[in-house]
């Protein structure tokens, strides 16, 4: 894929409440050493000083605000449909709570992705206190990586800067507009946790190459405190660290694995997930209720506590 002379790419950020860290990562990704053509800002609080903020940066900006709190998954649905009304030729995308590592970020996934001819490509996620750990643990099989390095171990990577066919979303993912045309944009009703598994799913069946660009990192706060170690560490499971977050991690977890291309992940869900609570914790009411949950998301039923 050879790179077009003219490419629009247009930036993607979602924020809800979040003003000081919003700040910190619109500095970062309004002074890439390729600019942003344009970077639309979703604010799923409507706050008016957000919009100030926006208003404010040296590139051109669109913000979106939005009266009913979207989520994740609606916040960037809406970015990505006005992002490809707007002519995008790639979507760029970011959360309010992270940042791109550097000014090089984007000029080096866009160079990847006509590289190795990607319709997506993604920078590793990190620590944003400890950039060589992971912020989220990479799962390959039973396996589990926690550390930038050890996604060169062992023949993860292919190439010595590709991971194929492994990203995370949504954190710095660049999206071609045609890929987008292809797999969709995340599922409204999703709201949050588990948007970005389901659009991955999309993407891994679509035929679509995608992968992580393993020489450039995307800084994120840690989230590996909710991966509960079992069976000595052997295997994790997750567990949220309050009600809500519980809540649309295993509603959403009952839709994801009902879907083509999970279902034959049950078996281990279900292991899993079963030796946590009865085996480990011995909390039988907490399996009743994962139980609960994840009926609800098998049988599409989206409804749920107050989205704030």
């Amino acid at each position: 894929m050879s790179a077009p002379a003219a490419e629009r790419i247009i930036g993607v950020v979602v924020t809800h409440r979040r003003r000081e860290l919003l700040t910190e990562s619109l500095k970062v990704l309004t002074t890439q050493d390729r600019p942003l053509d344009h970077l639309i800002v979703v604010d799923n609080a409507a706050e008016p000083e957000v919009g100030a903020l926006v208003a404010a940066q040296p590139i051109p900006t669109t913000y979106l605000p939005s009266q009913h709190n979207l989520g994740g998954a609606g916040g960037f649905a809406l970015g990505m449909l006005h992002a490809l009304a707007l002519g995008a030729d790639w979507v760029w995308c970011a959360d309010d709570d992270g940042r791109p590592e550097g000014p090089q970020v984007l000029s080096t996934l866009l160079a990847c992705a006509h590289r190795h001819d990607l319709g997506q490509v993604s920078p590793v996620v990190v620590n944003i206190d400890d950039p060589d750990a992971l912020a989220f643990p990479l799962r390959r099989g039973l396996v589990w990586r926690r550390r930038r390095s050890e996604l060169f171990a062992d023949g993860e990577a292919q190439t010595d800067d590709l991971l194929p066919a492994i990203a995370s979303l949504m954190n710095g993912a660049l999206f071609s507009a045609a890929t987008l045309d292809r797999i969709g944009v995340p599922d409204l009703r999703l709201f949050v946790r588990g948007d970005e598994v389901e659009m991955h799913r999309r993407l891994a069946r679509s035929g679509v190459a995608f992968g992580t660009c393993l020489t450039t990192a995307y800084l994120h706060p840690d989230g590996s405190d909710e991966f509960r170690p079992i069976l000595g560490g052997r295997m994790h499971t997750q567990y949220p660290d309050n009600e809500t977050k519980r809540f649309f991690t295993y509603r959403n977890r009952g839709y994801l694995m009902n879907q083509p291309g999970m279902r034959k992940l049950l078996p281990q869900e279900y292991a899993r997930f079963g030796w946590y609570f009865l085996v480990q914790q011995r909390d039988v009411a907490g399996f009743r209720d994962w139980m609960r949950l994840r009926r609800l998301g098998r049988n599409e039923h989206f409804g749920g506590p107050d989205r704030g």
